[in-house]
């Protein structure tokens, strides 16, 4: 009676690619595989990382799978054995409905879930709702983490307590990275801690943010977190690294469950699929893994053709065909390895997914990608990007010095994408001084953007306006400006 058990995982995507006729219903049946797992082991409840939609606007297919889901495995007549002592009209205070579902009189909760969102599936539009706020309407799911100032953010912990187990349980859904890392510096981040016997809960904080460095501030580094923590449970980075770690510096442990779905072809999203079993007991932890068995299958593969002068000869007229062989031969162990781990699982989905990336640098020329994958049409569930080309440029002399440009491709790399609010900041830039902006700023208008073409929010740009020219007119009124345009674009430029 003194031991939370708790489901981790994170980032389960429902819905990515929900049209594709092989790869459909994958995300689907996966999340039946984790709640299946929370039902079998009696957990006291589950804990989602963000990410639980793949789309900001989730299809009503997915939408209906999801609450398919949640009441087949989370309502029941079992009882739940741990109280929330904390104010829940704090924990849940965007809510029409302040409370934890399963204290709801009209509902039978016998497995909560609590959940942030990710940076796929955050609130926006006019009303700031997302996916997770109809679940948490509709009394299936517990949404907490959400924090809408710009200004300052306090993280107020959810208090669980189980016998003379105590859990502060911290959540902070996702935000810009960029935004945060500038908060995190300037001190507007606070971890708000309880007033009674602060040093005997066991502290777990739940965070959807870049952990691997992206750029300079487009990261949050694991020295911004306060050292009080015990566990973070760190989402949106794919790569299963399950098993927490510890950082040296703080003490504190990181675990990051990974996804449970492949959504991109890198490295990273090989790594076996894991979620894991949380048991808590006073202020020690101990995380056991379960393997997921109904994930489809991945193995990729990097091909260097320069590194095989042996077999191959750009200047051979016969040096195309001989690579297409060398190729076809990888993609067959690729495949052999497949069945043979399928074998051994049959609730894994037969057709794999089979990625081999080949760097054609050195004079050798691609062979073409679609006669190839139709060979390949009924074997694999990938056909059509089984094999990705690339080159890395040769490195250059100039003036007997070597300069060493790195591997740069020459081509977007994989899992690199042109982000939508730097091409409008690099417009801005480079825009003459007649279209540079003066009332908008640039992170204003590229996040607009950014929202207008990844989330289809058709007002986000006509928002961002009005908010701005509301606040720059508050802003005149205060400084009590005269109506001439020369002062107003003076004070409109400290505005």
């Amino acid at each position: 009676m003194n031991t939370f058990k708790i489901l981790v995982a994170t980032d389960i995507h429902l819905g990515y690619l929900e049209k594709d006729p092989v790869r459909g219903n994958d995300t689907f049946v996966t999340f039946n595989e984790i709640l299946d797992h929370a039902q079998k082991n009696e957990v006291d409840f589950v804990l989602l990382g963000g990410d639980l939609f793949h789309d900001n606007k989730p299809s009503r297919k997915t939408v209906h799978s999801c609450l398919e889901s949640l009441r087949k495995y989370c309502m029941g007549d079992r009882p739940v054995q741990f109280e929330i002592l904390s104010d829940q009209a704090v924990n849940f205070h965007y809510s029409k409905f302040p409370w934890v579902n399963y204290q709801d009189e009209n509902l039978n909760i016998s497995i909560p879930v609590f959940s942030i969102h990710g940076n796929h599936d955050d609130p926006t539009g006019a009303d700031a709702l997302c996916a997770l706020d109809i679940l948490s309407c509709a009394g299936l799911l517990n949404h907490f983490g959400r924090s809408t100032s710009v200004e300052k953010i306090d993280i107020s912990p959810i208090l669980l307590r189980k016998g003379r187990t105590k859990i502060a349980l911290y959540g902070l859904g996702a935000i810009p990275d960029e935004r945060l890392y500038r908060m995190f510096v300037n001190k507007q981040v606070t971890m708000l801690r309880p007033k009674e016997d602060e040093d005997s809960w066991f502290n777990l904080f739940v965070i959807h943010q870049n952990r691997s460095k992206h750029g300079a501030t487009n990261y949050i580094p694991e020295q911004f977190l306060d050292d009080f923590i015990n566990l973070v449970v760190w989402g949106h980075e794919h790569e299963c690294k399950i098993a927490p770690f510890q950082n040296e510096q703080q003490r504190f442990y990181i675990s990051q469950p990974g996804s449970s779905v492949v959504t991109s072809l890198s490295p990273g999203e090989a790594v076996k699929k894991h979620i894991g079993l949380l048991h808590v007991k006073g202020k020690k932890m101990k995380m056991e893994k379960i393997a997921l068995e109904t994930v489809r299958t991945f193995h990729i593969e990097d091909v260097v053709l320069a590194d095989h002068p042996d077999l191959f000869n750009p200047d051979n007229p016969n040096v195309t065909q001989a690579i297409q062989a060398f190729c076809m031969e990888k993609v067959e162990l690729m495949l052999d390895t497949a069945e043979r781990e399928r074998l051994g699982n049959p609730r894994q989905p037969e057709k794999p997914i089979i990625r081999l990336r080949v760097d054609y640098a050195g004079g050798f020329e691609p062979f073409s990608v679609h006669r190839f994958s139709q060979k390949y049409m009924h074997r694999v569930a990938n056909p059509k990007d089984i094999i990705h080309f690339f080159r890395h440029r040769e490195q250059k002399e100039k003036k007997g010095i070597d300069l060493n440009f790195g591997k740069l491709v020459s081509r977007p790399a994989e899992g690199m994408t042109l982000r939508v609010e730097d091409l409008v900041k690099q417009y801005f830039q480079t825009a003459e001084k007649k279209v540079q902006l003066s009332l908008l700023t640039e992170r204003g208008m590229g996040e607009a953007v950014q929202e207008f073409v990844d989330k289809e929010e058709k007002d986000a740009i006509e928002e961002l306006v009005k908010f701005q020219l509301e606040k720059t007119q508050r802003f005149l009124k205060e400084r009590r400006t005269d109506a001439e345009e020369e002062k107003i674009d003076e004070e409109v430029m400290f505005c």
